[in-house]
């Protein structure tokens, strides 16, 4: 029988706080890419999506100093 999500859980919500953070960064160093050029790749897609995006109208350009103002007004 497969083990559940749910059990495999509950079974490190059972180990120490150091176990459980080593299991942790092992598991989010297997979700990246392992060198620089799978990160070009992934922002490679990312800006042709966000290009690809503007042209078809279904985003919008914003100033970057306007960004900023906005940041800072969000601030106060």
């Amino acid at each position: 029988m497969a083990r559940t999500i749910e059990d495999i859980e509950s079974e490190i919500l059972q180990l120490d706080r150091h176990d459980r953070a080593a299991l942790a960064k092992t598991l989010l160093d297997r979700l990246e890419p392992s060198s620089e050029e799978g990160f070009d790749e992934i922002w490679i897609a990312e800006a042709e999506a966000r290009y690809a995006d503007l042209k078809a109208a279904k985003a919008t350009v914003i100033d970057g100093d306007e960004v900023l103002a906005r940041a800072r007004a969000r601030k106060r």
